[in-house]
């Protein structure tokens, strides 16, 4: 068996043609937050991969043998739940606020601009139809957020003068509903379709 120690982070420094070169092995999400598993590469080698405790393994990294060898690491495609606005009734903001409680809820999450996905869970997954956002079941690559889960984070201070102009409250104009305004309060998310057939 082939020993993995060292991981090198979106393969960063080395020449793309190496990378090219290397053997893959594809990695679910929840192998690759732990720290020591064994695998076995596209060439059909057995590793064992000990990495430093805390370390997760992204697509893109490269774990490198002790015998030199380079194995690119790919995200395996893992059953999630991809969630997005509804164009008809909801905003792009509803995705916002479902991030808000799934991070809440320390569920992994993977944001991106335009859907969310998150580990399948039946009963998050009627939490957030509820909020009129769309769930769908697939099978993708799942790279979430590092967020709580990466040991050893950067810390991004911001000076401390900034925080000074912080500190003057914003006053904000009231919000004024006038006779033509056309928020909709009265739209309902009827979504079936048997209306006004009652005789």
């Amino acid at each position: 068996m082939l020993q993995i120690s060292k991981i090198i982070s979106q393969a960063a420094g080395l020449a793309p043609v190496l990378v090219k070169r290397a053997s893959s092995i594809e990695l679910d999400w929840d192998t690759r937050q732990k720290s020591r598993f064994d695998g076995v590469d596209s060439l059909g080698r057995q590793l064992g991969i000990f990495l430093p405790r805390g370390t997760l393994v992204r697509g893109g990294d490269v774990l490198v043998a002790e015998d030199g060898s380079m194995v690119k690491v790919i995200a395996a495609p893992q059953d999630v739940l991809r969630i997005t606005a509804c164009a008809s009734h909801g905003s792009p903001f509803d995705l916002t606020r479902a991030a808000y409680h799934l991070g809440n809820r320390h569920v992994p999450i993977e944001l991106k601009p335009d859907h969310l996905k998150i580990e399948p869970d039946h009963v998050l997954a009627d939490l957030l139809r509820a909020m009129h956002l769309i769930v769908h079941e697939v099978s993708e690559a799942f790279e979430p957020e590092g967020g709580a889960y990466s040991a050893g984070g950067h810390s991004h201070d911001a000076p401390a003068k900034a925080e000074a102009k912080a500190s003057i409250p914003a006053v904000a104009k009231p919000h004024v509903h006038g006779p033509d305004c056309k928020h909709g309060h009265d739209h309902h998310h009827d979504h079936d379709s048997g209306h006004g057939h009652h005789h």
